[in-house]
Parts: structure tokens; C-alpha cells; sequence
């Protein structure tokens, strides 16, 4: 099919900034302190198919350096679960895991990106966490002292209730390709074909030089059809870097009522992996880093999927007002009345990363697509 004509491709990329919209968007979870090195964040929302409640996943991520393992602080220190039940204006921590109990008999350094899945008889939990593993054989000389590998895990359930991360961790997706070593960061969109779930992740070399994303069809047994790198890093402010960290099937209103299925997806990206010192006479803007991430936009038809278009070629869609411009970590959830609400990580005046929240009316969505 034929890229969307430039006039639909504005109202996908108006669409996404209203909801990604950082001058209305209310903190919703705040980390454990407000400095540089403390994040919330890093999951998705939910309902409880009970009573329709929000469910919201995240990690606390405390200060440290992953270059250098548990030498600097505790990192991805906690995996929780919060609850709200006045739709999204406030949540309470309902569950929550350390490190420890995630681990079990294998230690764990760190958690990041998380996913939950809720449906009437059983609950699923998706994390990513670094364990203590040696790199392959030949590349031991890159692996920095005190770091292990990242892989994904899933715990599941009957019910949140009886959600246990100490019963039944089992290995999801891991990485054997030394250029997608590390694996993480994973997001899922429901039914996506023929009943399957869709995995998107994240990857990094054995270098840490790049992030790359990756997908796969999840079921009960497992994951299948693992593509460790589909979405072309790119050509400007996202050369590094580019997660997809959520994707939104686009409501079949107004000016999209008679196109094919679509999607519009939400991803992280950055020009370098570290931060590096600009010219003094260049443009003063966020360039996006390790952890700094900025935020970008992309589109496909659900039919040609892995195929998507970048909606943000030469500059990034979301950057926070404050701090270092960090907008990372998107996740929308489309309501049951047609609104929408959205989640993300962003940077703060004093560099912390609370975690954010947006609302847009079913009748805004109808206006911008209309």
C-alpha cells in the first residue's frame, strides 16, 4: 500500500502530540527522591476486566551506573503495581517486587521496562531484568566488571491477588546474537493477529553502542517468530536509538474511517548513547542519550507489519520543557469510551523522571482525526 498522503500523516502526528501533550500532562507517580539518577516509570496501563479500574506498571529506578553493575547504587530497584479507581487522577501502590524476590536463585542487578496483562481469568507480568551472566566466549573482554546480561521474564497468575514473583519465572525472550545481546523494555499489543499477542523490545549490542527494536508473536507456550531488529534506526536525531515502546491501533473516525487498518506507534530515540559536549556555536536542543531518551512517532498498516514510516524523520515529537528534554517510555491506552489516556517518563527541573500523565476526550480524538 501507498505511504498516507501528507495531510493524514499531520492529523497521525497532531494526534499523538495532544496526547503526548507536555504542557497539560499531571505527575501521577513520583520516584523515590527528586534528583538526577531517580525514575518512575518504564511499564503500561491497563483496566481490571472486574470493575474497569486503571492498572499501571512500572519500575523505580534509583541512582547508579550500569557501566559499572551495583558499584554507584541499587538501579532498577523495584517492580510495582498501582490502582486507580477515579480514572487516572490519583493511583495507590497495590503490589510490589524487589530485585531479591524477582531474582530467585539467580541475583538480579537491575529492572527496567515492564508490561502487564490482564484478562478475566489470568494475569501476566512481563519484566526485563540484568542477571549475572558472562558474556559469549571471545567477547568476555567487553563485558565491565560487576554487569551481567539483560533478558525479558514472565510471571503469571490466576488473578492479581495471587500474582507471586518468587513462584514461576520463566525465561521469555533472551539474546544469543552477540549484536542483539541484551534484550528488554518489553510492551504488548493484545489480538494483534489471529488472536496472538504482539512483543515489541528492545536490543543492544554487546558494545552498548546502539538500541535497536525487536518483536515477536507471545502465547501461553511462549514466543515465536523472535526478530531481534525490524525498525531501521534514524537518519537524524534518532541514529542511535529507537524503542518502540507502545503501539495504537488508530480509531476508524473521520478522515481514517475508510483507510486500512492502522497503527500508530510511540518510541525512544537518541542521536548518541552518551552525552557528549556540543560545539559552542551549535544549535542549543537536546540531543538524546543513555537514559535521556527523547520521544518520536511512527505509523504502518496493520497488514504490512514490520513495515512502519517514521512521522518524526529530522527532529524528535516529544521533548520535555524541563531538564535535559527526556520524554521516554510512552504508553497509550485507548478507553472504553473512545478517549484516550497516556503514560510517560520525563525529565524534571532537577532531572529526576516522574512518571506523567494525559488525558484526550473521545470527542478531542474525533476533532483531530476528523
Amino acid at each position: 500500500m501507498k505511504e498516507l498522503n501528507l495531510a493524514l500523516q499531520k492529523k497521525l502526528a497532531r494526534l499523538g502530540r495532544a496526547v503526548i501533550d507536555q504542557d497539560r500532562a499531571r505527575v501521577l507517580v513520583q520516584p523515590t527522591r527528586d534528583r538526577d539518577g531517580y525514575w518512575f516509570g518504564g511499564g503500561n496501563l491497563s483496566r481490571d476486566p472486574g470493575d474497569d479500574a486503571l492498572l499501571l506498571i512500572g519500575r523505580y529506578r534509583d541512582a547508579g551506573d550500569s557501566r559499572t553493575g551495583l558499584a554507584k547504587g541499587p538501579r532498577g530497584r523495584e517492580l510495582a503495581i498501582f490502582r486507580s479507581e477515579d480514572e487516572g487522577r490519583t493511583f495507590d501502590k497495590i503490589l510490589a517486587w524487589s530485585k531479591a524476590q524477582i531474582g530467585g536463585a539467580s541475583e538480579v542487578l537491575s529492572i527496567e521496562g515492564s508490561a502487564l496483562i490482564v484478562r478475566p481469568r489470568s494475569v501476566e507480568v512481563l519484566v526485563s531484568s540484568e542477571r549475572r551472566r558472562a558474556y559469549p566466549r571471545g567477547l568476555s573482554g567487553y563485558q565491565k566488571p560487576g554487569t551481567g546480561v539483560w533478558a525479558i521474564d514472565r510471571f503469571r497468575a490466576p488473578s492479581l491477588a495471587a500474582l507471586d514473583a518468587g513462584v514461576g519465572v520463566e525465561r521469555l525472550v533472551t539474546g544469543e546474537d552477540p549484536a542483539y545481546l541484551h534484550v528488554k523494555d518489553p510492551n504488548v499489543s493484545p489480538g494483534f493477529r489471529r488472536g496472538q499477542h504482539l512483543l515489541l523490545y528492545c536490543t543492544h549490542p554487546y558494545t552498548w553502542s546502539s538500541a535497536s527494536s525487536g518483536y515477536a508473536a507471545l502465547s501461553a507456550r511462549g514466543c515465536r517468530n523472535q526478530t531481534a531488529d525490524f525498525f531501521a534506526r534514524g537518519p537524524t536525531w534518532d541514529v542511535a536509538a529507537t524503542r518502540i515502546t507502545c503501539r495504537l491501533p488508530v480509531p476508524r473516525l473521520g478522515a481514517f474511517a475508510s483507510q486500512p487498518a492502522l497503527s500508530l506507534y510511540f518510541y525512544d530515540g537518541a542521536e548518541c548513547l552518551r552525552s557528549h559536549q556540543a560545539h559552542r556555536r551549535a544549535v542549543d536542543r537536546p540531543r538524546g542519550h543513555s537514559c535521556e531518551e527523547l520521544g518520536g512517532l511512527a505509523y504502518g498498516y496493520d497488514a504490512e507489519f514490520p513495515r512502519l514510516h517514521r512521522l518524526s524523520r529530522l527532529e524528535p515529537a516529544f521533548v520535555s520543557p524541563e531538564g535535559t528534554g527526556c520524554s521516554r517510555y510512552a504508553s497509550v491506552l485507548a478507553d472504553p469510551d473512545g478517549g484516550l489516556f497516556a503514560i510517560w517518563q520525563r525529565s524534571s527541573r532537577t532531572r529526576s523522571q516522574p512518571l506523567v500523565g494525559n488525558r484526550l476526550t473521545a470527542a478531542r480524538v474525533a476533532r483531530l482525526l476528523g
